[in-house]
């Protein structure tokens, strides 16, 4: 089972669709809400070298961004 991170903020709506994306396909993931959480913002900015969000961390891979297609093929969907 891929471990899942997903950096977002509660109202992005890119953010929502990549959880809405991973609910429906039971994949759990942990989030965090970098509006609220400087560590975890600061996580993210040195995992994908930006401040946009959403990140989504698979197993390392970073995906900048609801990439669909790249999220459902680094999960072998």
């Amino acid at each position: 089972m891929a471990q899942v991170k997903v950096y977002s903020t509660p109202t992005c709506p890119w953010c929502i669709r990549v959880k809405q994306f991973l609910t429906e396909n039971n994949i759990s993931f942990e989030d965090y809400d970098v509006g609220t959480d400087q560590a975890k913002a600061e996580e993210m900015i040195q995992k994908s070298g930006q401040m946009g969000v959403p990140v989504v961390d698979i197993d390392g891979t970073i995906i900048v961004g609801f990439d669909k297609e790249k999220i459902k093929a680094t999960l072998g969907l």
